[in-house]
């Protein structure tokens, strides 16, 4: 056996060692526990198709055992000193940065992100918590005086009360943390839904902050495949105040329905289908690695990734080239093994849905520069894929692709790439690459996103509002905003004397 060989050997021993320590049961009232019907899924590592962990799956008694916990506890852990909160936090960022490795390493194998990415991925996660446990201290209010005179107004925050929090798939630990952070700095109890892909990472949460020394009851998380059969429960509780939720924007529609019917407080990350543009005064070396590090971050599997690449036509060849080149010399392969850059897609149906989207803009006119098929292989792989001249009707323009699929559209002029950027009902990001200061306020203006990245493909950081406009959602997550959604403004009125 070759070096390469056995290193690789032992590194996926170690992540199956890894997710072997990781609790699988519910966690309801600070036990770990079985679902009700003793029900149990499997969780697929979508390099190899095989079985790495069976998990508890909750059903509607779970939910409602969770949600009655949350609502019981409230009122105490919303008492609780902020420097208390703060400090669990804290103590829980330390834990997740002490066990990078082994966190990273149960992410790549349960949803196949490469083990680097992964890494920077748990790093990214802690950074929330770290970030939230420096922001507990500072929850502050107002004092001011009638115009009148007659009257001090005292205005100050309150937790929102019980939340309900739903996470998606892609990046497992991160979101976990953006919606948890926030919850306990404001002092607000939790249940928590992980996706059903990928529960490991999110239950490997919950022990850290067991050790962190988190409360009994402040954070109840019920694993599903059957995720309307436990949110619903909650929703319809009466006891949650308030529901954060990443995922489709066809679910957070319905979230939104039934959040309306009890008025909770709603927070929605939902679909994006971000453009990207490259004027021709664009440093092109800059441009190429900001377009990579839109698009191929997690796969393309990303509500942010560069999901329509528009290039002004006098470098739009040159450009496709380059681009293509980076592509072409990724390494695809299972990402716990080393010298992978590109692992597997999460599930078949992912797998199956690019390949769809790929040959139908074929179909209507892209042509393939490279990749456009799956490697010979088994797992849920797809080759790196740059397709220029795509048409507007292609598909892949107007749905997420989620996948590391580049699509390239020639434009003309400003005015024109204004209105096909703007061109969709989502809004949640966008990357535009110009030497030129007026032109980059100007665009950036005119683009209907919450978040612009001028010269830049990474525009996530927990310092930073998160969120975006239109159906890409409500409210924002992370920066010092992102606290204030699970807050409530108290006002009373004292009169001088």
């Amino acid at each position: 056996m070759s070096i390469q060989a056995t290193t690789n050997s032992q590194t996926s021993q170690k992540a199956l060692d890894a997710v072997a320590k990781v609790s699988t049961n519910l966690f309801i009232d600070g036990e770990w526990t079985e679902a009700a019907s003793g029900a149990r899924f499997d969780v697929i590592n979508p390099a190899t198709e095989e079985v790495i962990a069976t998990v508890a799956d909750g059903g509607p008694e779970d939910a409602r055992r969770a949600i009655e916990t949350a609502g019981r506890v409230q009122k105490q852990w919303a008492k609780t000193a902020p420097r208390e909160r703060s400090e669990i936090l804290r103590r829980a960022f330390d834990l997740i940065m002490a066990r990078q490795d082994e966190l990273a390493l149960i992410m790549t194998t349960e949803m196949g992100k490469p083990f680097a990415e992964a890494k920077g991925e748990v790093a990214y996660a802690a950074e929330f918590f770290r970030w939230f446990s420096e922001e507990a201290v500072r929850i502050g209010g107002d004092l001011t005086t009638t115009g009148d005179g007659k009257n001090r107004i005292l205005v100050s925050k309150e937790p929102v009360g019980p939340c309900v929090l739903v996470t998606p798939w892609n990046f497992p630990l991160a979101m976990g943390t953006r919606k948890i952070g926030p919850a306990i700095a404001a002092g607000c109890t939790m249940v928590f839904k992980p996706a059903n892909l990928t529960p490991l990472s999110s239950l490997a949460l919950v022990d850290i902050l067991i050790e962190a020394g988190l409360p009994k009851g402040v954070l109840n998380v019920v694993t599903t495949t059957k995720a309307s059969d436990v949110v619903t429960p909650w929703m319809e509780s009466g006891i949650a105040r308030k529901v954060s939720f990443t995922g489709s924007t066809g679910v957070g529609v319905r979230l939104l329905e039934q959040a309306a019917k009890n008025v909770m407080r709603s927070s929605m990350e939902l679909g994006g289908n971000a453009p990207l543009i490259v004027f021709e005064d664009a440093d092109l070396d800059r441009a190429v690695e900001g377009a990579f590090a839109a698009k191929m971050r997690n796969m393309g599997e990303a509500c942010t990734a560069a999901n329509r690449i528009f290039v002004q036509r006098p470098v739009a060849a040159d450009f496709s080239a380059r681009l293509a080149k980076r592509f072409g010399a990724l390494t695809v392969g299972d990402g716990a093994q080393a010298g992978t850059d590109v692992g597997p897609l999460v599930e078949e149906k992912a797998l199956k849905k690019v390949q769809e989207l790929v040959d139908d803009a074929v179909a209507k006119g892209a042509t393939v520069v490279c990749g456009g098929s799956r490697p010979e292989r088994n797992g849920y792989f797809y080759s790196p894929t740059v397709l220029s001249d795509v048409s507007p009707d292609a598909a892949l323009m107007s749905e997420e692709i989620f996948g590391p699929v580049a699509p390239i559209v020639p434009f003309d002029t400003e005015e024109e790439v204004i209105r096909l950027a703007n061109d969709t009902p989502w809004g949640l990001a966008s990357y535009l690459f110009t030497q030129d200061l007026d032109r980059a306020f100007r665009v950036g203006d005119e683009l209907e996103v919450g978040m612009v990245g001028l010269n830049t493909g990474i525009v996530s950081n927990p310092a930073a509002p998160f969120g975006g406009i239109k159906a890409s959602g409500l409210g924002r997550e992370g920066g010092r905003v992102g606290l204030d959604e699970f807050l409530e403004l108290k006002y009373m009125a004292i009169p001088r004397t």
